[in-house]
């Protein structure tokens, strides 16, 4: 008997080899083709990026569509994803301004939705992040817009109603604290640095297992690794990408209170992306002063039966008591009912800005 014939697992690497080469040569073939779509595009004088989220949408709606396993649907999204932005980086990488430093939760999201092979824009405000991608010294930007436990990001809303930006797609993020540390013991921990949002969405894990540790509230996640790392007896709040970014080890992961905490963030640039089948659109909707006008805001939707997924409030600024609703609805401006709706809800109120229309999160 043979060494072959005695283990089974031979002829299965081989096959591994066979199907590694295939998959090697299928990439390069679409590569290929990526190159050629980015040369006709020039030709026919388009510019700048050729990164359009409309069809990325589309190509990952189609993967999970057809995946039968054993890999679940978000990871072979994931990595049709990363071929994808392989492909996009060979003509020119794009470049992404998020709330940094880097290894925070929008520069993960920034990951997620563009890839990893993103030039970064690592930006120190919100404010900074739109005024970057105004003056198109970034393609796109990546904000916060709002949290399953703490509600919407105020702040980013206030800056959507001033600004000539779109929104061109979104992403959810599930928000996972872990306790990182260069100690190895979690009793010798006297300090905890972290956001302030992060320190209160991991308040009764705190209390219970570091009940006597000081929680001094940082600007960001990472900077709050930053410090601990250079610090003994200290730890932070952050994710795994931070913890991974700034070569500190997981101490305890998971300790967030709220084991569903996710994050929407939205997607702004000078991109308008055409409808993909699947798509949302944003309004910000100025309000009359008087009874019954979000009544008359929401009727239009509700007779063509348009799906609200959110709606909030903020004041205009413009008067007292005078207030500004964003609007979230399933569908694209370019659709007929979607059309009619808003050229209704525009009679009745003082103002509509449509601050996107966008693909729906796939991942």
């Amino acid at each position: 008997m043979t060494n072959e014939d005695a283990d089974p697992l031979i002829e299965i690497r081989k096959r591994i080899d066979e199907i590694d080469k295939s998959i090697q040569e299928l990439v390069s073939e679409r590569a290929s083709c990526a190159a050629q779509v980015a040369k006709v595009k020039q030709q026919q004088g388009e510019t700048g990026h050729f990164y359009r989220p409309e069809r990325e949408a589309q190509v990952l709606r189609a993967v999970m569509q057809r995946n039968t396993g054993p890999l679940a649907d978000d990871t072979i999204a994931g990595i049709f994803r990363e071929i994808m932005a392989a492909c996009l980086a060979l003509e020119k990488p794009l470049s992404v301004a998020f709330l940094g430093p880097e290894g925070t939760y929008t520069h993960a999201a920034a990951c997620k939705h563009f890839g990893n092979l993103i030039e970064p824009h690592s930006v120190s405000s919100i404010e900074e992040v739109f005024r970057l991608v105004e003056a198109e010294g970034a393609n796109f930007g990546v904000v916060p817009v709002e949290n399953s436990t703490e509600g919407v990001v105020n702040h980013t809303l206030d800056l959507l109603m001033n600004s000539s930006l779109s929104i061109s797609g979104e992403v959810a993020l599930r928000i996972r604290h872990n306790l990182l540390s260069k100690e190895f013991d979690l009793s010798s921990i006297k300090r905890v640095y972290a956001h302030q949002q992060s320190i209160a969405q991991c308040r009764l894990w705190l209390d219970k297992n570091l009940p006597n540790a000081e929680r001094i509230a940082v600007n960001s996640n990472a900077a709050g690794v930053m410090c601990s790392r250079d610090h003994k007896n200290s730890a932070a709040i952050a994710g795994i990408m931070a913890a991974e970014f700034y070569d500190v080890e997981v101490l305890n992961p998971d300790i967030e209170d709220e084991p569903h905490n996710t994050t929407r963030f939205v997607i702004i640039g000078q991109y308008q992306a055409p409808a993909s089948g699947a798509d949302r659109t944003s309004l910000l909707v100025f309000a009359h002063n008087r009874p019954g006008s979000l009544y008359d805001l929401l009727k239009p939707l509700a007779k063509r039966s348009i799906s609200m997924s959110n709606i909030e409030s903020r004041p205009s600024r413009s008067g007292v008591w005078e207030y500004v609703f964003f609007i979230d609805i399933d569908g694209h401006q370019d659709d007929e009912q979607i059309a009619e709706a808003i050229a209704e809800i525009e009679k009745s109120s003082a103002m509509v800005k449509i601050l996107g229309s966008y693909p729906k999160a796939v991942l």
